[in-house]
């Protein structure tokens, strides 16, 4: 890998200013933040069980934000449900725009 020395991280910092803005600097800094603790909990949740499940108590289940993590199951579960939702609204929108068609073609209007 490239050696990256103070001139080329200042040239870099520069550009990333340019290019986002000073304001939503802290912001991306906290996302930024954010997916690095995600990820290396995701990593080391990863390397202390085989299969990527790790059984925890009710106190460790909660993260950092005091919202309780969803289990395996419980995430698979609400992924149904999520899919499920979905579907209803794509078809209760397949339904309004067939019912907007109809009133158009009796309206004459286009």
């Amino acid at each position: 890998m490239a050696d990256l020395g103070w001139p080329e991280l200042t040239i870099i910092a520069i550009a990333v200013v340019v290019l986002f803005g000073w304001k939503r600097m802290p912001d991306m800094a906290r996302s930024l933040g954010r997916s690095a603790r995600i990820f290396k909990s995701e990593v080391d949740q990863m390397k202390t069980s085989p299969d990527g499940h790790e059984v925890r108590d009710a106190g460790e289940a909660r993260g950092g934000d005091g919202v309780p993590e969803a289990t395996g199951d419980q995430a698979h579960d609400a992924v149904v449900s999520a899919d499920d939702r979905v579907a209803a609204a794509e078809a209760e929108v397949a339904r309004l725009r067939a019912e907007l068609v109809r009133h158009r073609n009796e309206n004459g209007s286009h």
